[in-house]
């Protein structure tokens, strides 16, 4: 519902009818909306990790492809990058549900780009004077920046300009590295 009809059209009130439940019953699996949408982008990044495959053995060699891919992913569903963009910005305050999973979920994505890069400059894919901590901090950034621009003006080509980010940070180890 909420890839379909977008973030703030799918209230607690929808979300419940559509699993047959009233507003109050949801909320009592849930405790709170902020805990019930933290827990669907949980859901969203566990369907994320799979179909990314952060463990097979050609992650690194395909990160930038699985980067553009997943920002073809959130573009195709602007419903559910506005979920990923609302409980991020609102999780920021160290008392809400969900500041400890989001934390972790940058931390964590921000360590698989670090370790891909790192693996890509061991096998000589990349330079070793590129800072992979900083690249992997900057490539999520600006994700996340790109992301909100776009949702206030969808002529901005997301996967355009991340494509021209992992160019300029010298990531960008296809062959073929058209956008």
């Amino acid at each position: 519902m909420i890839a379909r009809d977008g973030y703030s059209r799918a209230t607690v009130k929808r979300l419940g009818e559509a699993v047959g439940l009233s507003q109050n019953g949801l909320l009592r699996y849930f405790g709170s909306k902020d805990a019930l949408f933290a827990e669907l982008l949980s859901r969203q990044d566990e369907i994320s990790r799979i179909e990314i495959d952060v463990s097979g053995a050609d992650f690194a060699e395909t990160l930038v492809e699985r980067l553009l891919g997943a920002v073809d992913d959130q573009v195709a569903s602007p419903g559910i990058a506005q979920l990923s963009l609302r409980v991020s910005t609102e999780a920021t305050e160290s008392g809400h549900i969900a500041h400890t999973y989001i934390r972790e979920r940058y931390a964590t994505i921000r360590k698989l780009v670090e370790d891909a890069i790192g693996e890509l400059q061991v096998t000589g894919r990349l330079a070793a004077d590129i800072d992979a901590q900083a690249v992997a901090a900057l490539v999520y950034a600006s994700w996340d920046g790109l992301q909100i621009q776009w949702m206030y003006d969808n002529e901005i080509d997301v996967r355009e300009r991340m494509t021209y980010l992992v160019r300029a940070l010298r990531i960008d180890t296809r062959t073929d590295p058209r956008p």
